[in-house]
């Protein structure tokens, strides 16, 4: 008998596993290897969790880094968190050791723990914080630093309003700690079953991090908010992908568009043109920019439309979204979501004609409390009336449809011309010889940027630096076209598969 969605009447995250431990405790939960935990499990799992956290002192008002990778003690303990008033920093554990404690040095964790069992990373970092492994009941193998007994906790209002600090890669290269409130994702998780139609017969991907507000909202909290089960997994192998959903494991698959990107160079090698999925119903990407070609590609190759998607860590989730009943053939990040409000405006906060790019400004109960121990960055994000300047470009199309079309400090100025780095990728990609491409604005000599665009060939390929330029000549306007072509090995990314251009610009004092 199906059963209904976790209710309304919730006020923090936890209360959703709470929900469903009551009503279909035998119900999976998770899937993490061989094993699956039951709903019933799991909360009994958060519970021992909750005692554990509380005799280290762990209460209302402190935070917690988690490093790890995705795994049920993550999970387990990110809803244990909840349950205390604490917040959850969650980690991803393929950062680097700097970029950890640059975390660590900013939000002042009373506890660092390590989930050491789904992640080797997770292990070497403990290792440098010399923590000792523990085995605590409910969590499973981990690693815990020395309990930091001068951490001030945050004042109750405050703490019981955020449910997680999540660090963005910010477009500086500084990280920003982002309050996230329990408001805002439980908005978000119900919004997202609707407009999905995520129900108990569902199971999820989720290889996302969950470090990300992609992993959290869309994968985490909204699937089990309908009742879903998680197909956990802490990194993506494509071989074992495509397996599940051969095999039925799998009714969503979401994830940014280099993940469909993999999957179909995985099937172009096997000479396999398409992939039968007989569970599949449902195929999302976010997290990025979606091009025309992936997308003709992937719904030939499974058969079913690909859903897309516009949000950001500052709103809990999705503010767009593309709907199952009215899919899209173009590449628009869909239509607005139950809640929100978007003004296109022009850099002061004038509304800008109908279909002209603007700066994105939403409004809504995603906006996050603001950014952590950064009044200034918040001020300069969040107006007094509650609109948040999203740092992103879009368009809105005769329908409402959004577009996007960049981010404002990515905007590159060429001979008076505002030129968008995602147009030019765009074209760059349609090339056969390039996987990815991402392009950069650099000062010239004559106080112009000059457009260099870096380029990844795809395996097996030969790069050819003027036959490139040959074809976007016939595809660019002059002021769009880049000055400089750059072969790399590979494209950074962050850990949420996002375009790290901050690490690209790094780069640019190395070509001079």
């Amino acid at each position: 008998m199906p059963q209904e969605p976790a209710a309304d009447i919730n006020t923090r995250i936890s209360d959703i596993p709470r929900h469903w431990a009551s009503r279909a405790p035998d119900a999976i939960a998770v899937q993490e290897g061989e094993r699956t935990v039951t709903f019933g499990q799991l909360w009994e799992g958060i519970g021992l969790a909750r005692e554990y956290l509380a005799a280290q002192g762990v209460g209302t008002g402190d935070r917690v880094m988690i490093i790890g990778e995705n795994s049920l003690a993550l999970i387990t303990l990110v809803f244990a968190l909840s349950e205390l008033g604490a917040w959850p920093v969650v980690t991803n554990a393929r950062l680097t050791p700097r970029e950890i404690e640059e975390i660590r040095t900013h939000c002042r964790p009373r506890l660092m723990l390590f989930t050491l069992a789904a992640s080797p990373d997770a292990l070497r970092h403990g290792l440098l914080y010399r923590a000792r492994e523990i085995t605590p009941p409910g969590l499973g193998p981990l690693m815990a630093a020395d309990v930091d007994q001068h951490s001030e906790p945050e004042p109750e209002a405050l703490a019981r309003d955020v449910a997680a600090l999540i660090y963005t890669s910010g477009t500086t290269g500084q990280p920003k700690g982002v309050m996230v409130t329990h408001r805002g994702l439980l908005h978000y998780a119900r919004v997202t079953v609707e407009s999905r139609g995520i129900g108990p017969g569902d199971c999820a991907y989720a290889v996302m991090p969950m470090s990300h507000i992609f992993g959290l909202a869309t994968l985490l909290l909204a699937t089990l908010q309908g009742g879903g089960s998680l197909y956990l997994v802490a990194r993506f192998n494509v071989n074992d992908a495509c397996a599940a959903l051969q095999r039925g494991a799998i009714s969503i698959l979401q994830g940014v568009p280099a993940m469909f990107s993999r999957i179909l160079a995985h099937l172009a090698r096997q000479g396999t043109p398409t992939l039968r999925a007989p569970r599949l119903r449902y195929l999302y990407t976010g997290g990025g920019p979606l091009e025309p070609a992936l997308k003709r590609n992937v719904e030939a190759v499974f058969g079913q439309p690909l859903h897309h998607g516009y949000g950001m860590t500052e709103y809990a989730g999705s503010l767009f979204i593309t709907r199952p009943d009215r899919p899209r053939d173009d590449c628009a990040a869909g239509e607005i979501v139950e809640g929100a409000a978007l003004r296109v405006v022009t850099s002061d906060g004038n509304p800008v004609p109908p279909g002209t790019p603007g700066e994105l400004w939403v409004k809504g109960p995603g906006v996050m409390r603001g950014y952590y121990r950064a009044p200034e960055q918040t001020a300069e994000a969040l107006r007094p009336d509650g609109w948040l300047n999203t740092g992103d470009i879009g368009r809105l199309g005769p329908d409402g449809a959004l577009f996007i079309v960049g981010r404002t400090r990515d905007l590159i100025i060429r001979s008076g011309f505002s030129v968008y780095p995602i147009e030019v990728e765009s074209v760059i990609n349609t090339h056969p010889t390039v996987r990815i491409s991402a392009v950069v604005g650099h000062p010239a000599e004559d106080g112009n940027e000059e457009i260099v665009a870096f380029v990844e060939i795809r395996e097996g390929e030969t790069f050819d630096a003027d036959t490139l330029h040959s074809y976007l000549a016939e595809r660019l306007s002059p002021y769009k076209r880049p000055a400089r072509i750059v072969r790399v090995a590979a494209i950074p990314t962050t850990a949420s598969g996002k375009l790290h251009k901050h690490q690209l610009r790094g780069m640019m004092a190395e070509l001079v």
